[in-house]
Parts: structure tokens; sequence; C-alpha cells
């Protein structure tokens, strides 16, 4: 599932909710709009390497706002392609204007979506070859 975070919360927060649920993004939301991104490597350069407090600088101050998103029929390889074309490892997948996902690069490792994606392959040219 997606985890969110509210913009006025600090850093420090976030960062032991990443860290909690081991992942390496959060999808910004205020009263259940999507505002943003905020990612480690956000903590890393915009927080950490400029020397800002973590305990008192909010999440608004330092995630990405607006960035790409894709919708949930895109196909997962597509993000990923869209995702390794503009350099970035986590892509928030909206509807209707609410977060509803996330498309990251660990994602793509994972040895059960590799099982998935070869099926729907094969699927695909099946189809193509058979109507």
């Amino acid at each position: 599932g997606i985890v969110t975070v509210d913009p006025g919360a600090t850093v420090r927060d976030a960062c032991r909710l990443l860290r909690d649920r081991n992942i390496g993004s959060l999808v910004v939301v205020d009263g259940g709009s999507y505002l943003g991104i905020l990612t480690e490597r956000d903590v890393v350069f915009r927080v950490v390497a400029p020397g800002l407090d973590p305990a008192t600088t909010a999440v608004v101050a330092v995630m990405t706002p607006n960035p790409h998103t894709t919708s949930p029929d895109v196909p997962f390889g597509s993000a990923l392609a869209v995702m390794h074309e503009k350099g970035f490892r986590h892509m928030p997948v909206i509807e209707a204007g609410k977060p509803v996902g996330i498309v990251s690069a660990r994602s793509a490792m994972d040895p059960e979506l590799e099982d998935f994606a070869a099926e729907a392959l094969r699927r695909e040219h099946y189809r193509a070859q058979h109507g």
C-alpha cells in the first residue's frame, strides 16, 4: 500500500516512517489532496547536505512538489521506462487526483514481479498470434 505523510510533519518523523516501513519514499498529502513526494534523496540533498535540522524542518519545505506521476492504467514497464529516462527511482500513481500507489525501482527487482511480467508478455504474444 501507499504510505503518506502530512506536509507539516518534520523530516525526522518522516525519516522514522521511512525506516519503520523499510521504504524509500513517502507521498505527501494534505487532507487527501496530493502535494508531492519525499524521497531519501530529497532528505540527503535538501536537508543533510545544507545542514538543516531534521527535527524542525517541515516535509513541505524539502519535498519534491508535482513530480512526474503515472496512472493505474499505464503498464508497469512504461512507468519504469519513464523513470529510467528521467533519472528518478519513485513515481506516484495518481487516480482522480488522489494517490493510489507508488512505482519504485526496487519493485522492478522483485522476483515475483519478474514472473508476472514474463507471464504478461507471454499472454500478449499469444493474443497477437491467435487474435
